[in-house]
């Protein structure tokens, strides 16, 4: 793997940079104005895509680090790799617990057209960078840059999910739309947790 990382040029170094920090720059945004949205309007579905953006952040800053120097170290990007995984299923075991509490009533999601906004905006923005990582992985050879892109195609995935049960609650008052679509995520979310706890990426790119 460093030989590949080696005889990649530095045009390429500097594209993966700069995809790297814009996704950086943006996941900041989503996870932030997610995160906010969830809890004005307590809702399962944004806390659990406002919860994997974040998570999505910390690998994005690993990958970019791994991509600053030549001699990246891979037990660190692996050690990186599992405490996210390690994340991503504490973050599923609390959305299915606030999701199950919502559909019994004990709270009820409110309308959010914050949360409907960048959940929007996401279903634009990643799979965009989705596809650029792809690219770059396959130039590199790098597991860490294939991963990350797998991530952010999960990430497309889970922002058109929970924009459905959003988009539903907010025109037709159903209140339950919101938590099942939490739970509608929450195997992507396991699932991009097991895989980066044993160095894989998902299928999801």
């Amino acid at each position: 793997m460093a030989s590949v990382l080696q005889a990649a040029s530095p045009d390429t170094f500097r594209r993966i940079q700069r995809v790297q920090t814009v996704t950086i720059a943006w996941m900041s945004v989503e996870a932030v104005v997610s995160l906010f949205a969830a809890w004005r309007a307590r809702s399962p579905a944004l806390l659990a895509f406002g919860g994997d953006s974040a998570i999505e952040l910390f690998s994005a800053v690993v990958v970019l680090w791994r991509f600053r120097g030549r001699d990246a170290h891979g037990d660190a990007e692996r050690w990186a790799a599992r405490v996210a995984g390690a994340l991503l299923c504490a973050l599923a075991t609390f959305v299915a617990v606030t999701s199950v509490a919502s559909v019994l009533s004990y709270s009820e999601p409110q309308p959010t057209f914050l949360g409907i906004a960048i959940l929007v905006a996401a279903g634009v923005v990643m799979p965009w960078l989705a596809k650029e990582k792809k690219l770059l992985s396959g130039t590199t050879g790098s597991a860490a840059l294939r991963a990350d892109a797998a991530q952010s195609a999960l990430c497309a995935y889970l922002s058109l999910i929970a924009l459905a049960g959003l988009a539903i609650n907010a025109i037709w008052h159903v209140k339950w739309a919101d938590p099942i679509a939490a739970l509608a995520v929450l195997p992507l979310i396991v699932w991009e947790g097991r895989e980066a706890m044993r160095g894989k990426a998902c299928g999801c790119c």
